[in-house]
């Protein structure tokens, strides 16, 4: 038995995938003050729809797979460790020179951000590198501890050491670790050459500063989450979702928290890619997957997850780089929980606020008194008020109707239907412009992609969203209200390593070159051999990052062979870049030469069988089916079929209007739209093209 839980912002997801191979889904409040307590709250909530005790659930699970944002919301809300920052002699304002961009360089009213780490607590060191590793300036040991002492005075909590050209020659920061580690014993430390060596000064400093600022909390909140799963029976394999789209042991994660900047998100794609290939056939998609607080955008492409290195936490320039590669996903401040605003303008807005798990929607009954996009859902009839999450909420429609009515259709001027449906289509509009910014800065029309609609609030406006897109398909999967815990049961356990090496195609220095494919290669063996062993099938991948000469950023690119021979194996490598240079920016140069400033491994590890994604029958009480009356704007009130979404048999149609509902979520089928049940139990949708409508 398997669990994976993602923790959202409003609900805790979970997923139980028992013996044989079916699927559970259940959810549960997020616990904001205490997240664990919502995982623990949502096992409880499976124990008791599966008919047993907590603890006999749990002692059949051989592993736990969880996703969680308290990392990201620890650095958002400022309450990461108080962190030391040791760098070389003369580059204390690398954290605050970044890498010289700006979101608007012309608006100089704009502040300049502050850095991730004040000057306050930035410390230089003497010793310097040269770019070919050799030594500069010697390594001041005694200044060294001065500066250690001082930071003792000073009370820090975790320490981030990025030194010049350590990537190259890391003896400098390794003498610095074991000076801490002498000084400051037990006080957690980063070595930017461990974590990230690449090229880039700011980017490895970056990272090393925020995953050091993050150990002492992570480490804390990994340590309870194993225990408090011990305590509660459960003996198996704890795994933590990372921002690449694979797992890792808990224990390793905390020894490095940055991997968990963007973790639950990033398993979106990850099931979205599978049903999109399942159900349409697509290796082109888009997913989406909306949330109480946020919609999360990404994409998949010809079957790859595309990554970033451009991850930013806040706004481009003038948030901060992690440094390290995550899985591209964007995220708006719109979900089911988006609150509904209007400015002094007399414009109507819905988000980037959120209502959250508390106090929630006006409908909660549990104080929120401010209308969102669920109250305007339930409003319009797309909600059943005594169905909410199985009907183990009742919802109060009345309480959702006047707060609509004083906050958005009075000051409108419009009636309380035409004022819910515009909540609805200002919150579709928001979430339009997100695809469009992910999908045509990438080359992609998404008239041509397969739309995947994930989140427990997703079917409320998918419809809408594929036709203002022109999207030819639209796939709601029957895990979708749980799309990031099923990624999470479909992911493999992976481990990237870096390293790096300049070197020219004209004059390629193959034996270099090969050492460090060696070693990297060895790196991955270890990790097979270590937490891989056992895993039912293991990949390893090969990549460089190259660049046109003269260029200023690198393209990561896949190596045909893994070793380097002669020249054949060099010209296909070049091909490989040309390649994927034209991909990317529709254009080659077909008679240049590449630079390579950097070699990495990926190694992924199968853990597990194929995830079925097919839920067991629903243990839920009566079918509830037959018509009920909502709001579509262009056609008013009208009678819309209602279907219980695990009645539909396999290759059944459904023409809309219609609403179709399951315990975790609500699927509006817009007139002129057609519903198809697929084999799989995802709901394939041809949206129509009635506009808006």
């Amino acid at each position: 038995m398997r669990f994976a839980v993602d923790t959202g912002g409003t609900f805790t997801d979970l997923l139980v995938e028992d013996a044989a191979g079916m699927l559970h889904m259940f959810k549960a409040p997020t616990t904001p003050a205490d997240p664990i307590r919502g995982v623990i709250d949502a096992l409880q909530v499976a124990a008791t729809g599966l008919g047993r005790s907590l603890q006999s659930l749990l002692a059949d699970g051989e592993t736990f797979i969880y996703g969680t944002t308290h990392a990201i919301n620890a650095i958002i809300t400022g309450n990461t460790a108080r962190t030391a920052f040791l760098t070389t002699e003369g580059h204390p304002d690398v954290l605050v020179l970044r890498e010289g961009g700006r979101a608007e360089p012309f608006n100089y009213t704009v502040p300049y951000p502050e850095p991730y780490i004040p000057r306050s607590l930035t410390w230089e060191v003497p010793g310097r590198l040269r770019p070919d590793g050799s030594e500069f300036a010697p390594f001041d040991e005694a200044a060294c501890r001065r500066v250690i002492r001082e930071m003792k005075t000073r009370e820090v909590q975790a320490v981030a050491v990025c030194l010049l050209w350590s990537i190259v020659n890391p003896a400098h920061e390794l003498r610095v670790a074991s000076l801490l580690e002498d000084a400051l014993p037990g006080v957690p430390y980063t070595l930017s050459h461990q974590l990230n060596p690449t090229l880039r000064e700011y980017r490895r400093a970056s990272s090393a500063c925020i995953d050091a600022s993050l150990k002492p909390m992570m480490a804390a909140y990994m340590a309870g989450l194993t225990e408090r799963l011990r305590g509660a029976g459960f003996a198996g394999r704890v795994l933590v979702v990372t921002s690449q789209g694979g797992v890792m042991d808990a224990a390793d994660i905390a020894q490095a928290p940055i991997h968990l900047i963007n973790s639950g998100p990033s398993m979106a794609p990850v099931s979205g890619r599978r049903f999109a290939a399942l159900d349409e056939g697509s290796d082109t998609a888009v997913i989406t997957d909306t949330g109480g607080t946020t919609y999360d955008v990404s994409l998949v492409r010809r079957g790859r997850i595309p990554w970033s290195r451009e991850t930013w936490i806040g706004q481009p320039f003038r948030g901060h780089m992690t440094g390290f590669p995550s899985v591209d996903v964007r995220s708006i401040g719109a979900g089911g929980g988006s609150i509904a605003w209007i400015d002094d303008g007399g414009m109507l807005h819905v988000g980037p606020n959120s209502a959250g798990a508390v106090p929630g929607p006006v409908c909660y009954g549990q104080g929120g008194s401010r209308p969102t996009v669920t109250d305007a859902a339930l409003v319009l009839g797309y909600v059943d008020p005594a169905f909410f999450l199985g009907g183990s909420m009742q919802l109060d429609t009345a309480a959702a109707e006047a707060a609509i009515a004083r906050d958005v259709a009075g000051p409108l001027g419009v009636t309380l239907d035409e004022a819910a449906a515009a909540v609805i289509t200002v919150a579709t509009e928001n979430m339009v412009q997100a695809i469009l910014d992910i999908t045509v800065n990438q080359g992609i029309d998404p008239r041509d992609a397969v739309l995947v609609g994930g989140g427990g609030a997703a079917g409320l406006n998918s419809v809408q969203i594929a036709r203002r897109l022109e999207t030819p398909r639209l796939v709601i999967p029957e895990v979708g209200a749980a799309l990031s815990a099923a990624g999470a049961l479909m992911s493999d356990l992976t481990a990237q390593f870096h390293a790096t090496l300049f070197t020219r195609s004209a004059d390629f220095a193959y034996a270099r070159v090969n050492a460090v494919l060696d070693a990297l290669e060895q790196k991955a063996s270890a990790f097979i051999a270590g937490p891989g062993r056992g895993s039912l099938e293991q990949t390893v991948t090969f990549w460089a990052e190259a660049r046109y000469p003269e260029q200023v950023w690198e393209l990561e690119v896949k190596l045909p062979s893994a070793r380097f021979a002669g020249p054949d194996d060099v010209a296909a490598l070049v091909e490989a870049f040309h390649a994927t240079h034209e991909d990317v920016f529709a254009i080659r140069d077909a008679n240049a030469g590449i630079e390579i400033v950097g070699w990495s491994v990926s190694v992924a590890c199968r853990i597990h069988d194929e995830a079925g994604g097919t839920l067991a029958a629903s243990a839920s009480g009566g079918i509830a089916e037959g018509a009920r009356m909502a709001y579509f704007p262009g056609h008013g009130r009208m009678p819309a079929n209602l279907r219980r979404f695990e009645t539909i048999a396999a290759g059944e149609k459904i023409a809309g209007p219609a609403i179709i509902e399951s315990s975790f979520t609500t699927v509006v089928v817009n007139p002129g739209a057609v519903a198809e049940r697929r084999p799989s139990g995802s709901l394939s949708i041809d949206p129509g093209r009635g506009g808006m409508a």
